[in-house]
C-alpha cells in the first residue's frame, strides 16, 4: 500500500514563496511519475506540475500554464519525495494542494495514489 503524505503549506503574502513536500512510503518511487494537483474552494481538481523519472539523473517535467515559470518540480529519488517550489505567488493560487502518484498514464491524469492535501493560502 502507498502513503503520500504532504507538508510545507501555510499562509504567505503575495509575492512570497513556499515549498510543498510529499512524502511516499510503502513501494519503491523511482519509476513513478509524480504529481501536484490543486482545489480552490467551489472550483475542480486542477493539474499544476508533474515529474516522470526517465533514467539517471534526469526527469521529464510538466508544468500548468498558471504556474509555469513561478512553480518548480524537483525530486529526490532517495527519499522517496518531491517537492514544489512556488515563487511569486498570487493570491489566486490559493487552495489545497495535493501530491500525487502513478504507476502508467499521461503526466497530467490518471493517477492511481493521493495525498490528504495541505492549505496554500495566499494574502493580497
Amino acid at each position: 500500500q502507498v502513503q503520500l503524505v504532504e507538508s510545507g503549506g501555510g499562509l504567505v503574502q503575495a509575492g512570497g514563496s513556499l515549498r510543498l513536500s510529499c512524502a511516499a512510503s510503502g513501494r519503491p518511487f523511482d519509476l513513478y511519475t509524480r504529481g501536484w494537483f490543486r482545489q480552490a474552494p467551489g472550483k475542480e481538481r486542477e493539474f499544476v506540475a508533474a515529474i516522470r523519472w526517465s533514467g539517471g539523473s534526469a526527469s521529464y517535467v510538466d508544468y500548468s500554464d498558471s504556474v509555469k515559470g513561478r512553480f518548480t518540480i524537483s525530486r529526490d529519488n532517495a527519499k522517496n519525495t518531491v517537492y514544489l517550489q512556488m515563487n511569486s505567488l498570487k493570491p489566486e493560487d490559493t487552495a489545497v494542494y495535493y501530491c500525487a502518484a502513478q504507476t502508467a498514464g499521461s503526466m497530467r491524469d490518471q493517477y492511481n495514489y493521493w495525498g490528504r492535501g495541505t492549505q496554500v493560502t495566499v494574502s493580497s
